[in-house]
């Protein structure tokens, strides 16, 4: 597995990127004296006798109640245990081990007062492939993912479970049987392990990464989708587009032009076609595409800023020995970042969507009816155009905004939430409905221009209709059509279709 170094507050989104699919995180050492400083500043103003939020107090409407010296130890673990309230099935093994990377990022800026030896567990789990089980419900982004990160602040102190080589075992055991002793908690080190937004981030990165492969991905059925309907590609010129000035939109014509650059089957329809326009889910996909495009970019940009913050509370200043609370751990930077991306995977699905549904009805594409050559006898692809569209008003009905909700929580003392958890959380089902719509919008294009042989698209477009030819052959009598979704979708989901087409990514 390939180790990654970060530095944090400085890490690129590619790094994330490349955490998210497997690499292992390794933190610059040169982030270690100013761990230890936090450290030592807090054992400083712990020696001052003042009570300071999170240090010597009690938590959120308890923050009045003073903690004696003796009892610091306890009132962190007290916290871990007390905030592991999630609920719900596990979050992936690498969401989990992404928002691993976040935490260890965020407290290694010098800015939480956690010690080298607890940034040292984290580091080693993660090396050693010690995931925590945590429950994917229960957070609301404010006062910072409290609920699931307490997990996997208790499975560093030997309590829940841990994901390790694909088993499920009681934590203390799971570290043991890795070498490694669970984690005695220092004053304020439990707050700080379970504070901040690293869930909410970490699943809206999941799914930004995974919405970039979908978009490219959706460039390259959709040019296969206007060859197999004998649609035309003037509506990809640059002149168009370079007077809206929409940054993606022009990236996105210029990259459908690049598709379809050289393709014998636009050039048979070149003069003399009969029609004047093309649909809209045809003609409009630098339109559309360009501002979902636009949209992941901005998100990107937000998700990358938050990934290289600070999101505890109270935070260290060590130059002053000062603690001093604040909010940054509300999420709503996320919160909007993920209503973004939800919008933009719900409008890619929406057209693409479109498109198989004009390629199956023959008064719009003039093919063959459902795209069978035997229609009546055949239903052909009649069905996966209906799950297709029931897929995208799935994601419909998932894209409304999380962030305009809130709930007041802790005895009204956090009385304004995010809800970024759960607006990041709901991403990674909507990116597999996309798949899933891409995935026949793929079947259905590559049938389409199936009738058109012996014409041949461009070289690029004809190699992914070759890849899908290695997992599906064309659709001549009606066959159990879920195996070849499956195989269109993995194709889709695995980034495969993407590689055709060199658009720059999202982040």
């Amino acid at each position: 597995m390939t180790n990654i170094t970060i530095k944090p507050g400085q890490v690129p989104l590619a790094d994330w990127r490349t955490i998210y699919r497997g690499a292992t995180p390794v933190l610059d050492a040169a982030a270690y004296p100013l761990i230890a400083e936090s450290a030592a500043a807090v054992e400083r103003i712990l020696a001052k006798g003042a009570p300071v939020y999170g240090i010597n107090t009690g938590f959120g409407k308890l923050a009045s109640v003073r903690i004696g010296d003796e009892d610091l130890e306890t009132l962190q673990r007290n916290i871990v245990l007390s905030h592991a309230a999630g609920v719900g099935e596990p979050m992936p093994v690498s969401v989990a081990r992404l928002m691993m990377a976040l935490k260890l990022a965020s407290l290694s800026q010098g800015a939480s007062g956690v010690r080298p030896a607890t940034i040292t567990l984290l580091e080693a789990m993660l090396a050693r492939g010690l995931t925590p089980v945590i429950p994917a419900q229960g957070s609301v982004g404010a006062s910072g993912d409290l609920a699931p990160l307490s997990h996997l602040a208790a499975a560093m102190i030997g309590v829940g479970e841990i994901f390790l080589d694909g088993e499920r075992l009681q934590a203390n055991a799971a570290l043991a049987e890795a070498g490694l002793a669970p984690l005695t908690l220092g004053p304020k080190e439990g707050l700080a392990l379970l504070n901040g937004t690293q869930f909410s981030c970490a699943n809206a990165l999941a799914a930004l990464f995974e919405a970039e492969r979908l978009f490219q991905s959706a460039l390259v059925t959709g040019a296969l989708s206007v060859e197999a309907a004998k649609g035309s590609d003037t509506p990809f010129d640059p002149r168009i587009h370079d007077l809206r000035r929409h940054k993606g939109q022009i990236e996105t014509a210029a990259a459908l032009r690049a598709l379809m650059a050289g393709s014998a089957i636009r050039a048979s329809h070149k003069t003399d076609d009969p029609r004047v326009q093309d649909p809209y889910c045809l003609r409009c996909q630098p339109q559309v595409m360009g501002a979902a495009l636009d949209v992941l970019r901005q998100a990107a940009t937000t998700l990358g800023t938050e990934a290289n913050g600070v999101s505890d509370n109270p935070l260290i200043f060590p130059d002053a020995d000062e603690a001093l609370s604040g909010g940054n751990f509300h999420a709503e930077p996320v919160a909007f970042a993920a209503d973004m991306i939800a919008l933009a995977l719900c409008e890619i699905g929406s057209i693409s969507e479109r498109r198989t549904a004009m390629l199956v009805d023959p008064a719009l594409s003039g093919l063959p009816a459902f795209l069978t050559p035997k229609p009546g006898l055949n239903s052909g692809f009649m069905i996966p155009q209906v799950t297709a569209a029931a897929l995208v008003s799935e994601n419909k009905q998932k894209a409304y905004p999380a962030s305009v909700d809130s709930i007041p929580t802790s005895a009204n003392q956090e009385d304004h939430v995010s809800m970024a958890a759960h607006g990041a959380r709901r991403l990674l089902g909507m990116a597999d409905n996309l798949a899933a719509v891409l995935g026949i919008e793929y079947l259905a294009a590559a049938q389409g221009c199936d009738f058109h042989a012996p014409l041949a698209s461009s070289a690029t477009l004809e190699s992914g209709r070759a890849l899908l030819r290695t997992k599906v052959p064309t659709l001549v009598d009606d066959r159990h059509f879920h195996p070849d979704i499956l195989a269109a979708t993995a194709l889709i989901a695995e980034g495969k279709v993407a590689a055709l087409t060199e658009l720059p990514g999202v982040a």
